[in-house]
């Protein structure tokens, strides 16, 4: 199994997860023109896709969604909500795939577990992904830690963890009052205290990667994630990965 991101941020996500020849694209928040060149770049083709899975209906994620499915009659899976909360374009998907948020499927060789997920959407879910032998776990835009998360992400060998925002650099920022108390809330999104809390609530003895993922770019820096997450992994910052909004990152390899 391996996994790879072709950016993340408020400006667009996408991560691709393949095993066993199956290529599954998480949310695609970028426009079809767009993820098609970010897909060449670490050399797959629209074509090889088998599904797309989507998170929640901001625009971040479910953007480019339904105009590339179209384009290349991709199976869409998402919740009942997200799809009634999604923007126009839903109704003439070539292939529309309704999940329930706790229920475990598959997609030829993955096991695709959704969770729910204390966000401000509709009906918002995160996913672990198995090929039998190895599972990666994402979370991001989710607002608090619960027990059914941390119940998902228990047994992980590779986790994609938002670090969405420093307490600090948020709480003194230019936003308004009302936009940071969405984003720190409940309902809002991870901040790096909190994913480097998560860290030290699962069995970490598995991990061979861990990438901090949706930093904001105005609230957040690369080295503040990373210096969180490794101090709760104890070990060097050096090894932790940091997708990035342009460019995400490449291939990592669960083996």
């Amino acid at each position: 199994m391996r996994f790879a991101s072709l950016g993340s941020g408020s400006q667009g996500n996408a991560l691709i997860v393949e095993a066993g020849g199956t290529r599954l694209l998480l949310d695609c928040g970028f426009s079809s023109r767009e993820v098609t060149a970010r897909l060449a770049r670490v050399g797959i083709d629209p074509g090889g896709l088998a599904a797309i899975l989507v998170t929640h209906e901001h625009a971040d994620h479910v953007g480019g969604v339904f105009a590339f499915a179209r384009r290349h009659q991709l199976a869409v899976y998402l919740t009942h909500g997200t799809h009634r909360a999604a923007a126009r374009g839903r109704a003439a998907l070539p292939d529309c795939r309704l999940i329930d948020g706790h229920t475990v499927f598959a997609i030829d060789g993955i096991e695709v577990r959704p969770y729910p997920v204390p966000h401000d959407a509709r009906e918002p879910v995160q996913y672990a992904f198995s090929d039998g032998d190895r599972c990666l776990g994402v979370l991001t835009d989710s607002g608090s830690i619960t027990s059914h998360i941390v119940d998902v992400l228990r047994l992980c060998d590779g986790l994609v963890l938002e670090c969405n925002h420093d307490q600090e650099l948020l709480a003194a920022s230019r936003y308004p009052a009302q936009l940071k108390r969405r984003i720190g809330g409940r309902f809002g999104h991870l901040e790096n205290g909190q994913a480097a809390a998560l860290l030290r609530q699962v069995d970490t003895r598995r991990l061979q990667h861990v990438v901090a993922a949706h930093l904001s770019q105005e609230n957040n820096r690369p080295h503040l994630a990373a210096r969180a997450l490794a101090l709760a992994l104890d070990c060097a910052e050096e090894w932790i990965g940091v997708a990035d909004q342009e460019s995400g990152f490449g291939w990592r390899q669960l083996g």
